[in-house]
């Protein structure tokens, strides 16, 4: 089946196989995706895409929010629970079949090493995911200002997030970051 001609498809195929290397959950394969909505399958803007992101967010519910946005973007209601049962469906299923062996063989030694030699690739993910949303998002210098200035303030003090994303807001709200 030809997935330029069914955008459905065209999830399901995409968030399918993106769903088995998202190492860290759907926030650690936010370059991935913004590399295939935006300059793969022109899904989206940059700035959609960060709108996307931002009110997947801000909704309660999971971080896999996001994938259920974009697929809404590219074919409504259904491109939304396809592109959402593709990211889910097969690493749920991996998952399953995973804790199976894991539990078998509980007494080995190399579950553990795996799993700790996942921990620096899924902050390197992360990372990455912060990077592309700081360039996709900051348009003006001050704009990367505010959020650099946020990234040192969440990084080097016990300053309750809150009040750094208070500060971005009143700084939209009157303005001076767009």
């Amino acid at each position: 089946m030809n997935s330029d001609n069914n955008p459905v498809w065209a999830l399901v195929s995409t968030f399918g196989l993106m769903s088995l290397f998202a190492v860290g959950g759907a926030n650690a394969a936010i370059p991935e995706m913004h590399r295939l909505a935006v300059d793969v399958h022109h899904w989206m803007t940059d700035k959609q895409f960060a709108d996307v992101f931002a009110i997947s967010q801000m909704s309660p519910g999971p971080n896999v929010l996001i994938v259920t946005l974009i697929g809404y973007a590219v074919a409504g209601v259904a491109g939304a629970l396809a592109a959402t049962l593709a990211m889910c469906g097969p690493t749920a299923v991996l998952a399953y079949y995973v804790s199976g062996l894991l539990r078998r063989s509980s007494h080995s030694r190399w579950p553990a090493i795996i799993q700790a030699a996942l921990v620096p690739l899924s902050i390197g993910l992360m990372g990455a995911s912060a990077l592309i949303l700081a360039l996709t998002s900051d348009r003006t210098w001050i704009a990367a200002l505010v959020t650099a200035a946020s990234a040192v303030l969440a990084f080097t003090t016990r300053l309750n997030p809150f009040w750094l994303l208070l500060a971005g807001g009143v700084l939209g709200f009157a303005g001076l970051i767009g």
